[in-house]
């Protein structure tokens, strides 16, 4: 291992990917510093799997929200289920191999969720489900807002564009 490399992890990260980027175009491989390479790659692969597990957290506490907060129901809640949802299946499509984790994630995730949702809102950890109410299939779905919907959740709804799924 060369010294001068585990060094320069260490005191300039940046420079150190810089430069194992050169060995590895140079096909230097005898140069490389390969137990911290080892690590950050696998700190990368990590890395994606927390922020599928995040972005999870965020869009489940936000269906909960919205099914078990009738009265508070709002654009800004609509946005962030939008978004989410967008981000996770941008997340799935450039990493096809969390497909398979999805359930575990969102397991995961619900803790998160219910944690966010008990922060946000006046509700107690007891109004909402031990265990997670709804599918991946849900949970992706564009048109899938729970809960009873009343007249004016179907106008704000509309005006992105969303008919939501009968869910009663």
């Amino acid at each position: 291992m060369n010294l001068p490399l585990v060094n320069l992890y260490e005191t300039d990260f940046y420079a150190w990917t810089q430069k194992q980027v050169e060995l590895l175009r140079q096909r230097d491989l005898n140069n490389l510093d390969i137990e911290n390479l080892i690590e950050e790659i696998d700190s990368l692969g990590k890395q994606e799997k927390r922020e599928l597990i995040n972005r999870l957290g965020i869009l489940i506490g936000h269906l909960l929200k919205w099914e078990y907060q009738v009265d508070r129901r709002s654009k800004s809640w609509i946005k962030t289920i939008r978004e989410q949802r967008k981000k996770i299946q941008k997340l799935i499509k450039e990493n096809l191999s969390l497909k398979p984790f999805l359930e575990e994630a969102i397991e995961e995730a619900y803790s998160d969720a219910v944690d966010l949702a008990v922060n946000e809102t006046d509700l107690e950890i007891h109004a909402f489900p031990n265990e997670i109410p709804y599918s991946w299939e849900l949970i992706d779905n564009p048109n899938f807002f729970p809960g009873r919907l009343i007249e004016s959740d179907i106008d704000l709804l509309a005006i992105y564009g969303i008919s939501p799924l009968s869910t009663t």
